[in-house]
């Protein structure tokens, strides 16, 4: 019998994660670590989002990826059969794909797992510090797009925020995720700093400011995607 788990898994609720404050947690490699911050389903085969360490010369056995994997590099040299990819690097890799993952010099990845279904996806491996800032609608704000594909919702960006951004109260009609890569931001509900991950759901608002700047990880359109899995829960 399969074991189901829930983390922020319902998504009609606000959802806040410190990974900075938390502990690494072991995973079924002894060289790999994991601080979970959304899951639904198995342990072991969930959808999930989290950040993952690789210690040095760490490695994975060969795994398949249902419903795909996607990956931002934080910090170190993260290696598979495809190449060695550096900090900075984003790669999208839709359902079917397989791999075996390894690091010599050790790394720390923010990871989302099972969050890519739907036949037609691409491939997508891109060294985000070659990419140039592109302005957007909004005052002190920058994006570098990551992924957006016809036939899909979901949207992935970079943001650039300067000191003393503050584009005003933004709506999000299908709900955002947030993760912040470095500075920090705030909002009326309270702070986050680097390594925050907050999820707000579809229709929600907020009135964010960054006193001192930030550069975030952005993702409209996928909440579906996070949700239940129905073979894992029996829903």
């Amino acid at each position: 019998m399969t074991v189901s788990h829930a983390m922020n898994a319902d998504l009609s609720q606000r959802a806040v994660m410190h990974a900075a404050r938390l502990a690494w947690q072991a995973s079924p490699s002894r060289t790999v670590w994991r601080k979970r911050l959304h899951l639904v389903g198995s342990a072991e085969a969930g959808r999930v989002t989290s950040l993952v360490r690789y210690d040095p010369n760490a490695s994975f056995p060969a795994h398949a990826h249902p419903d795909g994997e996607e990956i931002l590099v934080l910090e170190g040299t993260f290696s598979d059969e495809r190449g060695d990819w550096p900090t900075g690097t984003y790669l999208l890799s839709p359902e079917g794909f397989r791999h075996a993952p390894f690091s010599k010099p050790g790394c720390v990845l923010f990871v989302k797992l099972r969050q890519y279904a739907g036949p037609g996806r691409r491939c997508v491996a891109l060294r985000t510090a070659e990419l140039a800032w592109q302005t957007t609608g909004l005052s002190g704000i920058e994006r570098k797009p990551l992924y957006a594909q016809a036939g899909f919702a979901d949207t992935v960006e970079l943001q650039r925020w300067a000191p003393a951004a503050c584009p005003g109260t933004i709506r999000y009609e299908d709900g955002v995720e947030l993760f912040v890569l470095s500075g920090g931001f705030e909002d009326e509900h309270g702070a986050y700093e680097r390594q925050a991950w907050l999820r707000l759901p579809a229709g929600a608002v907020h009135t964010p400011v960054s006193p001192g700047g930030c550069e975030l990880y952005v993702k409209t359109g996928g909440l579906a995607a996070a949700g239940q899995l129905s073979e894992e829960t029996g829903s």
